[in-house]
């Protein structure tokens, strides 16, 4: 009986190997894995809170974008287009549900969560508030993955008076 030898035992053993995790991967269901959270609540055109699963919530501050002060608070008055930016902001994003994605920092100095936030349909949210005039491009290192596009985008609402930018 003729004995069966291999002359590239690691080529085989490889072959094997991507044959098993191919099978595997074939099995498994491709899903959107990403964690959704309720709005509960606007603070203004680039703050809110969501429900977190605590009894609070938690509170998030959009990255990489400002929008204009809704009320007066401590040393800073009412900003030009910070009602519109709010009560914009509130009749898009209330009760609705956003994905988080974060940049170097987590957490602010006040201990609100720095944050990209994602619509369930795919909206950016941070880039469509800059697009449409509601905020203005705030840059602040090391959180600064998206600052190329907002100020596109920003450049963009300007040009076309969208916003805070009309005249």
């Amino acid at each position: 009986m003729k004995r069966l030898t291999f002359k590239y035992p690691l080529v085989v053993l490889t072959l094997l190997f991507v044959a098993m995790w191919a099978n595997s991967c074939k099995s498994a269901k491709i899903t959107d894995n990403y964690e959704y959270y309720t709005v509960k609540k606007v603070v203004d055109g680039d703050t809110f809170w969501i429900d977190d699963g605590t009894s609070k919530g938690a509170k998030v501050r959009l990255i990489g974008v400002d929008a204009p002060e809704s009320r007066r608070t401590g040393r800073k008055e009412v900003g030009y287009y910070g009602k519109e930016a709010k009560a914009h902001l509130e009749s898009f994003l209330l009760n609705r549900r956003v994905r988080l994605e974060y940049d170097v920092n987590r957490y602010d100095r006040y201990m609100r969560i720095l944050a990209y936030a994602y619509l369930e349909d795919g909206t950016f949210l941070n880039a469509y508030l800059v697009e449409n005039g509601y905020a203005m491009v705030l840059t602040v290192p090391p959180n600064v993955k998206h600052t190329d596009l907002f100020l596109k985008l920003q450049q963009n609402a300007r040009i076309q008076n969208k916003g805070l930018w009309g005249k």
